[in-house]
């Protein structure tokens, strides 16, 4: 009879071996990524696996020896570069057991010259939930049926830049960066160092099978906040936390609340809500209607804003209006230009505050305390030395305004 495994302990080993050659931006990534590893020798107990995504701005971060360090530890891993959605999918659902993809290098499959790679998107929400799959025609000719073929696996990225937004929420994200020169880490010798971590991983193995029964089922009390797609996210990792007992469960709840609040602040995760968040206190600041002339000329204006370079131009009408039109208003209707007529007899189009006012309240944030003055004042100019609330002012106040507008221009 062999002596039971401390799970605390072993967990604590696992995350010691990572501390020896990765340098990870917080304690909270060094917690996040061991009960990661962990997790991924219990996937079956849970209704969802979390993707974990080490992203950084530059080359030399640290982020594929993260995954070296990461496939030592997992069970079956898989290596993927530049694999194709089809080999993914049939790799998961072969014969041979479910492999745990390592996919580095993610950015030449999702970044800015790579496509749009729908299906290998699909593939990887799809693999979020255990009832994931992925369909596809089988046979030949007319001999052809539809398949179904499992996608949930466990998934491990490394890459520059970020990822599509589905991706990212899907994800606990570990932000690397270059090491300073005071950061030491030991060099990393695969014929050395491979063993180590495989023993860890096969102690890893017989400690999930001890604890299986326990974590099966089990949902952990979310901190305080963590709802939603934030909580599947995290729910399996304070579920492994649990069963470790120690100071896993504190320090895993802490974790969770750092890096999810971490994420929520991050600029490039939803380019849509930062353009509701800069239209509000920036833009609008009080104005009840804006030409859209007027609204890109503010946002191309303002200074660590991405409105001036999307895709390698300026932020376009067309782009204003497709980024907003995944919204709606108040009324349940997507967010679209309107007629404004102003004080000099034009009608341009543009965007009416009372039609972003419920986007604003469901997904920004609370707005920041000014005054009325101070965000006036922090208004782009953009004629003739007047700012926009200044150059619309006739607009906000001209009788014009109650006329009735013409119904067929109402429409994007």
């Amino acid at each position: 009879m062999t002596d039971p495994i401390d799970g605390a302990a072993l967990l604590n080993e696992v995350e010691a071996f990572h501390r020896r050659f990765n340098v990870f931006p917080t304690e909270a990534a060094y917690v996040a990524v061991t009960l990661w590893d962990a997790h991924a020798h219990l996937l079956d107990c849970f209704d969802s696996t979390p993707r974990i995504a080490f992203l950084s701005p530059e080359p030399g971060s640290g982020k594929s020896r993260a995954l070296e360090i990461v496939e030592t530890l997992v069970p079956q891993p898989m290596v993927a570069v530049n694999a194709s959605a089809a080999a993914l999918f049939r790799a998961v659902s072969g014969t041979e057991g479910r492999p745990t993809i390592l996919f580095d290098e993610i950015d030449t499959v999702f970044g800015p010259k790579a496509g749009d790679n729908e299906e290998l998107r699909g593939f990887l929400n799809a693999g979020h939930r255990r009832s994931g799959v992925t369909y596809r025609c089988v046979g030949d000719g007319s001999n052809q049926s539809v398949q179904p073929f499992p996608s949930y696996c466990a998934v491990a990225m490394a890459g520059l830049g970020s990822l599509p937004d589905t991706i990212l929420t899907r994800s606990v994200i570990v932000r690397m960066r270059r090491r300073a020169r005071n950061e030491r880490v030991e060099p990393y010798r695969q014929r050395v160092h491979e063993k180590e971590g495989h023993a860890l991983r096969g102690r890893l193995a017989r400690w999930a099978d001890t604890v299986r029964s326990t974590v099966d089922g089990a949902w952990p009390v979310m901190p305080d906040g963590i709802t939603d797609r934030p909580a599947d996210v995290w729910e399996p990792l304070l579920a492994v936390a649990e069963a470790a007992g120690g100071a896993w469960s504190s320090r895993a709840r802490a974790a969770c609340v750092e890096l999810v609040a971490a994420a929520s602040e991050d600029d490039e995760a939803s380019l849509g809500i930062r353009l509701l968040i800069d239209l509000r206190d920036t833009v609008f600041c009080g104005i009840d209607r804006m030409p859209t002339a007027a609204i890109l000329e503010c946002l191309t204006s303002m200074d660590d804003a991405p409105w001036v370079d999307i895709g390698g131009k300026p932020l376009t009408p067309r782009g204003l209006a497709r980024l907003l039109s995944q919204y709606v208003t108040s009324a349940n209707k997507p967010i679209k230009p309107r007629p404004i007529r102003t004080a000099a007899g034009t009608v341009p189009r543009g965007y009416y505050a009372e039609d972003l006012a419920d986007a604003w309240a469901r997904y920004c944030p609370p707005p920041p305390s000014k005054s009325a003055t101070s965000a006036t004042a922090a208004t782009p100019q953009v004629s003739g030395g007047e700012s926009v609330a200044e150059e619309l002012a006739g607009i906000r106040y001209t009788p014009a305004e109650t006329t009735t507008q013409p119904a067929a221009s109402g429409t994007a």
